[in-house]
């Protein structure tokens, strides 16, 4: 199968590697324009665009493909690009540009290509008892046809013609669409998440569902950890939903109208500890922000970055604030929360390093009865 692959961070990487080591044809690559980075700002290349042109992966890198949008030319010049491609599928993750409407037409237009056939690379057509059964790629187990929804329908992008663009989804839609699937996954407390293969429409990730698989979110992840996790499993099962619909054995199941929730993007404000609410809720917040943007708080008029915690079982004085240190000692910094008690083991200065909670204090000692600031807005 002839695709063309839309990515740009990390996330993305994984599975263009993936679908380039399974043998599929990639014609182009989207990815998001050199940004500058690290001290010195330097313009640097998505780890997208560093894969693809490592293996001579033709690359586009529009500021925009919204034709009537600030970046015409640049929209037309990739249009012309992906037409050119003449490819069978598209496939998204964490591009990071709306696709408008003329690129869901381009890759949706009746009529099968001449030749269609499963990929090379991949398993042969096969019988499978339900979408999702393991194939010779090595899918992950248990990947299956979403639940919920309505039943299975027909649709003519899905294994005749053109196949359309597949989106891969880091979460378990309907629940958590857009920007930032993970770490509200972790700081809502949820117990499992995973990855959603769907297909695109006009929506904010409102399409079709053709494969799912779960994963727990254990009590030590952070979004660094589930997001490598979910990019290995997006990688997989890209590859398996791609050859269903190369054997035209995909079903799309319709999102439930129930469960629906927003995964707004993390904004740098929400860094500050609001040391009212619950250490329950602090402690998940420390690892849904690990390691963007990084939870902090501020201390003696500095800024402290808090990495690692655990709720403790020490009792909480019921004359002590929210903020107030009421602990130190090497095993970490207990502080009172709205409701219990949080322990922080691992803190960072400014311009410093991660460290634990021993050896941030020889640097930065700190005495009981101090208080972290409130944040601003509180």
């Amino acid at each position: 199968m002839r695709i063309i692959f839309a990515g740009t961070p990390d996330f993305a990487r994984v599975a263009l590697e993936r679908l380039h080591a399974s043998g599929f044809d990639i014609a182009l690559v989207l990815t998001q324009p050199d940004r500058p980075a690290g001290r010195g700002l330097k313009l640097q290349a998505s780890p997208v665009k560093q894969f693809a042109l490592a293996h001579g992966i033709p690359v586009t890198q529009p500021r925009s493909l919204r034709l009537d949008g600030k970046y015409p030319a640049d929209a037309a010049a990739a249009r012309d690009s992906l037409l050119a491609a003449r490819a069978e599928a598209m496939v998204v993750a964490a591009y990071g540009l709306i696709l408008p409407q003329w690129v869901l037409d381009a890759m949706s237009a009746a009529g099968p290509p001449q030749g269609a056939k499963a990929p090379p690379g991949g398993s042969e057509a096969h019988e499978v008892a339900s979408v999702g059964a393991m194939s010779a790629a090595g899918p992950p187990q248990g990947a299956k046809a979403p639940p919920g929804g309505s039943e299975a329908h027909e649709v003519a992008s899905v294994g005749a013609g053109k196949f359309g663009c597949f989106n891969i989804h880091a979460s378990l839609l309907p629940r958590w669409r857009g920007a930032a699937p993970i770490h509200r996954a972790i700081e809502a407390g949820d117990a499992e998440t995973g990855i959603t293969i769907m297909q695109m429409d006009a929506g904010l990730d409102t399409g079709d569902m053709l494969l799912m698989h779960t994963t727990p979110i254990t009590g030590r992840d952070t979004t660094a950890t589930l997001h490598d996790r979910l990019a290995d499993l997006g990688g997989k099962l890209i590859v398996l939903a791609l050859n269903e619909a190369a054997a035209g054995r995909l079903k799309p199941v319709r999102q439930p109208a129930e469960g629906v929730t927003y995964a707004h993007k993390i904004e740098k404000a929400e860094s500050q500890v609001d040391w009212s609410n619950p250490a329950s809720v602090i402690e998940r917040r420390i690892r849904a922000f690990d390691p963007f943007p990084g939870a902090s708080g501020s201390l003696a008029g500095e800024t402290i970055k808090l990495w690692k915690s655990h709720t403790d079982s020490m009792k909480r004085p019921s004359d002590a604030g929210s903020g107030q240190i009421l602990l130190v000692n090497d095993d970490g910094v207990r502080v009172a929360c709205g409701d219990g008690v949080l322990c922080v083991t691992e803190l960072q200065r400014a311009g410093a390093k991660r460290l634990a909670a021993a050896d941030f204090l020889r640097g930065f000692p700190v005495g009981e009865g101090a208080r972290f600031d409130a944040p601003a807005s509180a």
